[in-house]
């Protein structure tokens, strides 16, 4: 689950991380007054609240919300309502929306920091490692992105021990690498504890402070932040679990989350259901290099009851986009009857006029199998996923 930049900087806050003074507004007024609440003479930050990064490169969809992207800088109070007016109700676009984008709904109005230098920090789930890592890099003439993707040397892997936390060692050696003098030492110690704290206590799968800026006083101020949470441990998160927005959801994916599930949308016409992101990303270049594209896929996860399977079943089956349907389970916790039986309830319900290939292993992969070859519905079933994949795009062809 993701929540607002404005909605995590309140929760670090609790940690002993330092953010600058703002506050949210949901008509230009109300920004225009919450302004001076945040800062009498300015300058001021105004940032579209979307649960989207990139947002300063992000461009608006319609005309009326001028040239400016979701993150803007003003120096004038009377310009603020002005800004926040082009700003509210129109639809951003970044490289993290889809060529969609979102609807703006509030902004947040922020104290503008000034800042000596900014790093990038990052916290993250290594499930290779099986340990918690912190990701350091300087920020001082790119983005973390290009880093990432030109020069991932420049950026220091710090693996943590998930009872000892952050090591005096550790805090020199993050010191030394994006050059922070030794007296302002106890600041970064500080800040790289509180923030470690905070992503183990929120239950966090990650947590992006991008980015931290230090100033001449050598503050460390969270100028920006991404935090998401793990959904499987939101019962133990009863302060966070309110802050879910369902504007930032279209319907099909907001169903999926309610059932626990994961459904993401894309651009092709393939269907495809699966129990991992592993599989489904494995999926996706599969069928890519068939010369198909996936329209969207829905993620079951296991210890759910057939209605649940039915309904996230249900999302794939009624999507216009789509053009065929690829299943591929592995059966565990998530036995393989139980997903075909919800695949025969759902095509009882709405039919089924599109071809479907189905790949079950483990846990009741037979009885899930003799299920669907009893229907009276058109499934091939296959034992070769990179085969099935080739009779899936055949039959879509045929059927064009």
């Amino acid at each position: 689950m993701k929540i607002h930049e404005y909605q995590a900087k309140q929760l670090i806050k609790q940690y002993g991380i330092k953010i600058p003074a703002g506050k949210v507004a949901y008509t230009p007024l109300e920004a225009k007054k919450v302004a001076v609440e945040v800062s009498k003479r300015g300058p001021w930050m105004l940032k579209a609240q979307i649960q989207s990064g990139a947002r300063n490169k992000g461009r608006f969809l319609e005309k009326s919300a001028g040239r400016g992207t979701g993150i803007r800088y003003v120096t004038s109070r009377r310009e603020i309502a002005k800004e926040a007016e082009e700003m509210l109700r129109h639809t951003l676009v970044t490289s993290q929306t889809g060529p969609k984008g979102r609807i703006v709904t509030r902004l947040y109005v922020e104290e503008f920091c000034k800042v000596n230098k900014i790093f990038y920090t990052g916290l993250v789930i290594d499930r290779i490692s099986a340990v918690m890592t912190l990701l350091i890099a300087n920020l001082e003439k790119t983005d973390i992105l290009t880093i990432a993707a030109k020069t991932p040397n420049k950026i220091l892997h710090v693996p943590l021990d998930t009872h000892k936390g952050i090591t005096a060692k550790q805090v020199r050696e993050v010191g030394a690498f994006i050059g922070i003098s030794e007296r302002h030492l106890p600041n970064l110690r500080k800040y790289l504890r509180g923030i470690f704290k905070a992503f183990v206590e929120t239950d966090a799968t990650m947590l992006e402070i991008n980015p931290a800026g230090i100033t001449a006083r050598g503050d460390i101020i969270a100028l920006d932040i991404k935090l998401t949470v793990d959904d499987q441990a939101l019962f133990r998160q009863p302060e966070i679990v309110p802050l879910f927005d369902e504007c930032e959801f279209e319907k099909r994916e907001l169903i999926a989350f309610k059932n626990g599930f994961q459904y993401n949308s894309f651009d092709g016409s393939v269907g495809c259901i699966v129990n991992g992101e592993g599989i489904a990303l494995g999926l996706m270049d599969l069928i890519k290099s068939k010369g198909g594209s996936t329209a969207c896929f829905l993620n079951l996860k296991g210890g759910v009851d057939q209605d649940k399977v039915a309904s996230g079943i249900r999302l794939i089956m009624t999507n216009p986009r789509v053009e065929g349907i690829l299943i591929v389970i592995i059966g565990g916790f998530l036995r393989c009857n139980l997903v075909a039986e919800g695949i025969l309830s759902v095509a009882s319900e709405v039919g089924l006029n599109v071809p479907v290939v189905v790949r079950f292993e483990g846990t009741n992969k037979y009885e899930g199998e003799s299920i669907l070859k009893n229907a009276r519905y058109p499934i091939t079933i296959t034992q070769d996923v990179e085969e099935g994949v080739s009779e899936l795009l055949q039959a879509m062809e045929d059927n064009n």
